[in-house]
């Protein structure tokens, strides 16, 4: 089968990505089990927060008038004559010079209107002294300054984090919609593979992609259904495809795609019917990244040489799982970052090099993780982030300011602290 392969851009084949892409159907899930999922609904707020005027510390509730022209040289003296800890409330009325104790949280007595702080006041036998007059509402939280009952809380396309789960417990959402997590299918092709745990011959490697993208897969909370590995033969992997085709959302393959006599992947999109939206893009590593599909299922080619693999899953794979649940956001962060040594190969497409990123007091910088071939393993995983550099027929000099894809921050380095 002749193959016209017609490079196009990155952003060009993330286009025609992203356009094809179908959400999935809501469900209802409960709060403890909707972390990294993707909320399909507005949240609004059923009251007020705070719900009611308290203490921002733990002190003594006054009466602001009567705080003024306290100074240094004309201290006011307050009496307590009450109690009240988070929780409970505190039924009496306050008179001029009394005051009651009062913890972070706790609502305001009636008649209280700002807080002295524990550090601003002297307590001895049931009195303390102030030196300063305080303003109304010091101190004090006031009800609704956070948010006002029926304020917006969160929007449909929210990633759900742990922030997102004390919001939703916060105004009693026990439940919340969201869209069904894509089942992936996952196909590793190529004769040339082994198991992982078997002993390697001549000619032969270690399967690593398969168990990466299900690692890949796993990280963003998808689940994945493994259909293992497939020799170089049409029938056989038309099969596995087919089959992966019916039972799954989405089908992510590696290896078959490039032009080799015993590269299939082609010749299944053609016998499958699917419509091929790229075979080929401007970018290294990973140039024969393919993506097809059939009716609203999306097939992802992905090279069979694992730092392609890799970057084509982050690239293009990735947003469209995350667009499939339903996210607002579902590109990789992106940071700027100086580049930290020289990176002399020119190169005519776009290069994605696994790289080390890291923020410093004097400001980020990046480089490459390691050996950046295509086929390398090793820099995958010593790399945080992917460094984006534009084709050209020049190289990169170190101090160039350039721009960096972040990958999972599972990891990072106290220099903040320093």
């Amino acid at each position: 089968m002749k193959l016209n392969r017609t490079p196009i851009s990155v952003s060009e084949a993330m286009n025609k990505i992203m356009d094809r892409v179908t959400v999935m159907e809501q469900e209802s899930v409960p709060i403890h089990d909707a972390q990294n999922r993707i909320l399909a609904e507005p949240i609004h707020a059923s009251h007020d927060v705070p719900l009611f005027d308290r203490a921002a510390f733990d002190g003594y509730a006054v009466r602001s008038l009567d705080t003024e022209g306290a100074s240094g040289e004309q201290r006011r003296t307050f009496r307590i004559v009450g109690q009240v800890g988070a929780g409970q409330v505190w039924e009496g009325s306050l008179h001029a010079g009394e005051a009651v104790r009062i913890m972070t949280g706790a609502k305001l007595p009636a008649d209280a209107d700002a807080v002295v702080m524990l550090e601003q006041a002297v307590e001895h036998d049931g009195a303390f002294k102030i030196r300063k007059p305080f303003e109304q509402h010091e101190h004090v939280s006031l009800q609704g300054e956070e948010v006002k009952e029926g304020g917006l809380l969160l929007k449909p396309g929210t990633f759900i984090h742990p922030g997102v789960i004390a919001v939703l417990a916060t105004f009693g959402v026990s439940e919340v919609k969201v869209a069904r997590r894509p089942l992936v299918g996952i196909l590793c092709t190529g004769t040339e593979l082994l198991q992982v745990d078997e002993e390697l011959v001549p000619g032969k490697i270690r399967n690593s992609n398969g168990p990466m993208i299900t690692a890949q897969l796993a990280r963003l909370g998808i689940p994945s259904r493994y259909y293992g590995m497939v020799a170089d033969n049409l029938e056989c992997c038309l099969g596995s495809v087919t089959q992966a085709l019916e039972e799954c959302d989405l089908v992510i393959t590696t290896g078959g795609v490039s032009v080799g006599d015993y590269d299939y992947l082609p010749e299944i999109y053609h016998e499958l019917g699917a419509e091929v939206l790229f075979n080929k893009v401007a970018m290294r590593p990973g140039s024969v990244t393919t993506a097809s599909i059939l009716g609203q299922k999306l097939l992802f080619g992905l090279s069979g040489n694992p730092s392609a693999c890799f970057t084509g899953f982050e690239l293009f794979a990735r947003p469209a799982l995350l667009k499939m649940m339903g996210a607002e956001k579902p590109f990789l962060p992106y940071a700027k970052a100086y580049l930290e040594e020289d990176f002399p190969k020119p190169n005519p497409f776009m290069r994605f090099v696994r790289a080390v990123y890291e923020s410093t007091p004097i400001g980020a910088k990046v480089r490459p993780a390691g050996f950046n071939k295509s086929n390398a393993v090793t820099s995958i995983a010593n790399a945080n982030a992917i460094l984006i550099l534009p084709g050209g027929t020049r190289g990169y000099t170190a101090g160039r300011e350039v721009d960096v894809l972040l990958l999972g921050a599972e990891e990072g380095v106290n220099r903040w602290m320093l």
